[in-house]
């Protein structure tokens, strides 16, 4: 070999470690740049995929306008529509005004899609969303509302509907649009019998592809907590804008932690102490695995939203890091759920006259489910009637929750049975299942005591229903319930916070001995106004605003 040659070879295999490791350093954004460029091209096809849809939409809510004006209706402001010109008043000086200083463009009419694939359901989450979309409409009347949902068996105006009979929610019919998604399935828990978390993200993906596949919006809304689903519209077009209404994280810090039995939450929630063992320290790894990718999506959000200040902090140790490595400006920020406070308040009086009317019993409003731990309130119930003291003599417990399924069937049976067996709370325990709202007012208007039992409840409405029909709330010492709700008003209690069943009893204990019980009711009645739907629009646009305001 020539020394020329020679030569060569040895540069050649001097370097070759060097250019291996250069190259090593490279491929991942190789991939990624791959990734993107497929999916730039995936979402061009969508975009002229559905532009024929978007026209005959847009031609739709024209041709619906103009049938209303031949009745006499002028838009979402006017009376016989549901929502006046001085609720748009209401919400729109609430608001603030844009980054120049004067009022948002109400003249904008791109097209917001909402992805709530079981928006029929009647439940909080459904809530929110249709006083998000009436505040919207409020807000921008000439923009076009998109939901995307797989309730294929119910028509737009059954839909409406049911939104005005359920939740007094009066919608504008020509801007709002329903498309049927066909693969809803995939999000169901049942659907994913194993690896559960894992699942319903990768089917929410293929959702989301469904969804975008009939239109792709403007401005694309998550309300039911579908972090893949948004985190796939940054990816095929990062030029559409994305919120997020959080109602709980899809996995958390304190999930984590409540899989170790040493830990402090070790015995909360329906997972508690599942770390230990082999099987026990694969689920640790497959959930903290899972948390970080759940944490990649997240942070491509724009606009993140959530429903109370517990939400807000797991959210953002979650998401918070990553957003800030991707120079997300928009800090994520509470959005109270709307409540139905004003309804409450016409139909119950809180006053000396109703305070002699009052029932010495406790009230606990919740669904017939695992993590609502009705055995702690039972248990609890039972140690405050066996101490025997003035306060607990008479003192009922009204169970009222609807029943979704076999399960909650057996739940309940066995709920019965536990009363039996702590023998001394027997004929003290009142079920009523399935219980129509007119049923459940009159509890509350006559009820002494709300209790709620649920370790980390994310909000809870119910808690909020409580301090609106006046009731003294003995509620778990976590979650919305201990931060955002249960809180001082005016220097004085709304309630007592609680963990254990001694403590709930305690609790129990000192709201029957109250001096003054109508002062801590109307100081709970002050502390609920702040969960009205009033205050959920003014937050809301507050944080859509920052959206529309780039596609202006």
């Amino acid at each position: 070999m020539d020394p020329t040659t020679l030569l060569i070879t040895g540069a050649a295999i001097g370097f070759t470690p060097f250019v291996a490791l250069a190259l090593w350093h490279l491929i991942p954004n190789i991939i990624f740049w791959f990734i993107g460029m497929v999916a730039s091209n995936v979402g061009l096809y969508l975009k002229k995929k559905t532009n024929d849809r978007r026209k005959l939409i847009i031609q739709a809510t024209k041709d619906g306008e103009a049938a209303l004006r031949e009745k006499g209706k002028t838009g979402p402001m006017d009376k016989t529509s549901g929502s006046t010109n001085d609720d748009w008043e209401k919400v729109d000086g609430a608001v603030g005004s844009t980054g120049n200083g004067e009022k948002g463009d109400r003249e904008w009419d791109g097209i917001v899609g909402f992805f709530h694939p079981f928006c029929n359901a009647g439940g909080g989450g459904e809530r929110v969303l249709w006083a998000a979309v009436r505040a919207t409409q409020c807000r921008w009347p000439k923009a076009i509302i998109v939901v995307y949902t797989g309730d294929h068996s119910v028509t737009k105006d059954e839909m409406l509907s049911r939104v005005k009979n359920t939740f007094s929610i009066d919608l504008h019919p020509p801007t709002i649009h329903f498309l049927y998604l066909s693969t809803r399935d995939l999000v169901l828990a049942s659907t994913w019998p194993h690896a559960t978390l894992l699942g319903q993200s990768l089917g929410s993906l293929r959702v989301g592809l469904d969804a975008f596949s009939l239109l792709v919006p403007d401005i694309f809304v998550d309300t039911m907590g579908y972090a893949f689903t948004l985190g796939l519209s940054k990816l095929l077009f990062p030029d559409v804008p994305t919120a997020a209404y959080v109602h709980y994280p899809t996995i958390s810090t304190d999930m984590l932690d409540s899989l170790d039995p040493k830990s402090a939450v070790g015995n909360q929630g329906v997972n508690a102490g599942k770390g230990v063992g082999f099987k026990g320290a694969l689920k640790r790894h497959y959930w903290r695995w899972f948390a970080g990718v759940y944490s990649r999506m997240g942070a491509s959000v724009d606009v993140v939203m959530t429903n109370s200040t517990w939400t807000q902090t797991h959210i953002e140790s979650l998401w918070g890091p990553r957003r800030q490595e991707r120079n997300r400006k928009h800090k994520i920020a509470v959005v109270y759920p709307p409540c139905a406070v004003s309804d409450i308040e016409e139909a119950i009086e809180v006053s000396p006259k109703s305070e002699e009317e009052r029932e010495r019993c406790i009230i606990y409003i919740a669904q017939f489910r695992p993590e609502k731990n009705h055995q702690l309130i039972l248990n609890s119930f039972a140690e405050f009637v066996r101490s025997g003291s003035e306060a607990s003599k008479d003192v009922k417990l009204v169970l009222l929750g609807s029943v979704r399924d076999d399960h909650d069937a057996r739940r309940v049976y066995k709920l019965r049975l536990l009363v039996n067996e702590l023998n001394v709370i027997k004929g003290r325990v009142i079920f009523k299942l399935d219980a129509p709202w007119s049923d459940v007012l009159e509890w509350l208007g006559k009820g002494y005591v709300g209790v709620n039992g649920m370790w980390n409840e994310h909000f809870g409405i119910g808690v909020v229903e409580y301090q609106a029909a006046g009731l003294i709330s003995v509620v778990h010492n976590s979650g919305g319930p201990k931060l955002d709700i249960v809180t001082e008003v005016d220097g004085g209690i709304t309630g007592f916070h609680a963990t254990t069943s001694k403590e709930y009893a305690e609790g129990f204990e000192k709201a029957f001995s109250l001096p003054d019980p109508l002062a801590v009711r109307l100081r709970a009645r002050k502390s609920s106004k702040r969960f009205t739907d009033e205050e959920f629009a003014r937050r809301w646009l507050t944080e859509l605003e920052k959206l529309v305001q780039t596609r202006l």
